[in-house]
């Protein structure tokens, strides 16, 4: 019986080990078109430990997820973001 719990646990430690990291929301002004998300996509990436990121248009957010032990910090993203000629406003963050 013992067997059969072992596999299911594993599954589950495993699921809860990939979720794990922070998610980001950042507001930004001047994102206007898909070429200027695509040009933020491609600064973040170049971070490590950045996992996934989304552009939300309309609403001017940027939202990256970052793998555990990945911190993103205010100084960094208003650099980043003013490089890429964007109006960085601010983030928030959680776990995933």
């Amino acid at each position: 019986m013992k067997r059969h719990l072992i596999l299911p646990l594993l599954v589950l430690w495993s699921v809860a080990a990939l979720a794990a990291g922070t998610q980001y929301v950042m507001r930004v002004d001047g994102l206007a078109c898909p070429y200027c998300a695509y040009g933020i996509e491609k600064k973040l990436k170049k971070i490590d430990g950045v996992e996934q990121i989304a552009v939300d248009l309309d609403k001017g957010l940027v939202i990256v997820d970052v793998a555990e032990g990945v911190r993103l910090t205010e100084p960094q993203m208003t650099r980043l973001f003013k490089d890429a000629g964007f109006t960085y406003r601010g983030m928030t963050e959680k776990p995933r």
